[in-house]
């Protein structure tokens, strides 16, 4: 038995992009755009969806949005996602990245939110 839920969303933007595409979707959603300072690849979008982390992330790579997947069991999350049709793309630091069906990356990360907060609101897999 595992859990998991979504806990972010985030926009990838091309590096050069970055900066106008964090301004864009500050305004546009209403947010408070703030540099990340831990990992300066990501601008966090204060409670643009309440309850998710929001952020825009600059990569080295086409635009897209992905999600990203908190689980207190990494491996047995990842399992049943590529069970599910996802196939195992790349590991950054202790992220496993996927594909999902479709051409979508979902990044499976550890537990990142509170523990009580964490365990109140995802789901329990068998």
């Amino acid at each position: 038995m595992h859990r998991s839920r979504v806990y972010a969303v985030i926009i990838d933007a091309p590096r050069a992009e970055a900066a106008r595409a964090a301004d864009f979707w500050s305004a546009a959603l209403g947010a408070e755009a703030r540099p990340f300072a831990p990992a300066p690849q990501f601008t966090s979008l204060h409670q643009a969806l309440p309850g998710l982390v929001t952020a825009v992330q600059a990569v080295d790579d086409a635009p897209r949005m992905h999600l990203d997947i908190e689980t207190d069991d990494l491996e047995a999350e990842v399992a049943r996602l590529t069970g599910l049709g996802a196939e195992r793309v790349s590991r950054w630091q202790e992220c496993q990245v996927l594909r999902a069906p479709g051409g979508h990356l979902v990044c499976v990360l550890p537990v990142e939110t509170d523990a009580e907060d964490f365990r109140a609101n995802a789901t329990v897999w068998p």
